[in-house]
């Protein structure tokens, strides 16, 4: 299974008395993730489903992502990917989806690199995961344990470069 991870694109900064689930993308991060996910694409990305946080920012970027590179895909909201969330839960989710041969989730910090470390079976990894970062994770069987291969992880300012 080809594992996709993806952290949401920049978004406005947070302000009192708002909710930080409400908070939006911003065109900057906008723009940002369309070389990410136009790069994805030339990488010969596929996706079948995606996974996403509920949170506003989440789901504005799981949108793009629908509408850019995966227009097939099916598109699910779980609270498991909230920034809170845990890797070992995230995990049972995936598992949940076994059919499928390709998966994306879109979620947060600190979540995202923990579900990364979690599935490289490394939990002392430290990953600098990116806004609008994506991450490909290959595993050869979704068993009680996950036991990922990286392959490739792009940042915005990576993709512009390649521009």
């Amino acid at each position: 299974m080809q594992i996709y991870l993806l952290r949401h694109a920049i978004a406005e900064d947070g302000r009192p008395g708002s909710s930080d689930s409400e908070r939006a993308l911003v065109p900057e991060g906008r723009k940002k993730l369309k070389d990410v996910l136009r790069l994805a694409r030339q990488a010969d990305t596929a996706v079948s489903l995606i996974l996403t946080s509920p949170y506003r920012r989440a789901r504005q970027t799981a949108d793009m992502v629908a509408d850019l590179l995966a227009p097939e895909a099916e598109m699910l909201e779980t609270a498991t990917l909230t920034p809170d969330g845990r890797a070992d839960l995230v995990w049972q989710e995936i598992r949940a989806h076994r059919p499928v041969d390709s998966v994306m989730l879109v979620s947060h910090e600190p979540l995202i690199s923990a579900v990364a470390a979690y599935l490289l079976n490394g939990p002392a990894l430290r990953i600098d995961f990116k806004k609008g970062g994506l991450m490909r994770i290959d595993v050869e069987s979704v068993g009680l344990q996950p036991h990922g291969v990286l392959k490739w992880y792009v940042t915005s300012r990576l993709a512009a470069a390649g521009a």
